[in-house]
């Protein structure tokens, strides 16, 4: 797992910036109602998409709230007064307090069914009825584009993918949530070259190849053997789902 402190300072340079940041908050707003006012961006990061969202819509109220101080630090910068320190599995706010409740790149990271049950049963409490929590899923899929660095990890250890849609699908309904959209985005400039890949294995991007293993260098040496080493390979398309609160 990577640590989003350390990762603060590099983190919208290497995963797109703006471009990739304007596509998420687009894609986000267009399953958000337009009578939305109040909206709630669960792990906002750095901010970038959600200060995008802030901008996008006269009148939408946005609130962030982030678990990494650095993270957090960054995303009040960019939204002065609107971000909070925040664990999503025990969020500081009032039941039904949100017309809308966003987690985009988060579900993935959760660590287990039971976080992510957690963290989907806070996103609903918070939530008023008839408003839209979405989030987010599928997101490890979405890297594979099938390119050939894609067809050397597909030989690594499997994991369970936490946010797969089928699973997020089920926890939403046991909290009062009915599928009601779906929205995709590109990543933009998330496609992968091999020598980015083994920058991202050596620091703990692939949870079943922890870095400093055998295994793991062994993966790097299949990549380092890869033609093109700094071409980015085709950028992955996300996908969002968006759910209603009855």
């Amino acid at each position: 797992m990577l640590d989003y402190d350390k990762e603060a300072e590099r983190y919208d340079d290497s995963r797109g910036g703006e471009p990739r940041a304007a596509a998420a908050a687009a894609a986000v707003l267009s399953l958000v109602p337009r009578q939305t006012r109040r909206l709630l961006d669960v792990a906002c990061g750095t901010g970038i998409v959600t200060r995008r969202m802030a901008a996008a819509r006269e009148g939408l109220r946005v609130t962030g709230a982030d678990l990494a101080p650095a993270m957090a630090h960054r995303a009040a910068a960019r939204l002065p007064g609107a971000v909070v320190l925040a664990d999503s599995r025990r969020l500081p706010f009032r039941s039904e307090e949100f017309d809308a409740v966003t987690s985009v790149w988060l579900l993935h990271l959760a660590g287990g069914a039971r976080n992510v049950r957690a963290i989907v049963g806070e996103c609903a409490r918070v939530l008023r009825p008839g408003g839209v929590y979405v989030t987010t899923v599928d997101k490890g899929a979405s890297h594979n584009v099938g390119s050939d660095i894609d067809a050397v990890l597909a030989a690594r250890p499997p994991g369970v993918a936490q946010d797969a849609a089928h699973l997020v699908d089920g926890y939403a309904r046991e909290h009062g949530l009915s599928p009601v959209g779906r929205a995709l985005f590109t990543g933009h400039g998330q496609g992968r070259s091999p020598r980015r890949t083994i920058a991202d294995l050596r620091r703990g991007w692939f949870v079943t190849l922890p870095p400093g293993e055998p295994l793991a260098e062994e993966f790097a040496a299949r990549l380092a053997a890869l033609p093109d080493q700094d071409r980015p390979r085709p950028d992955p398309v996300f996908t969002l789902t968006a759910f209603a609160k009855s």
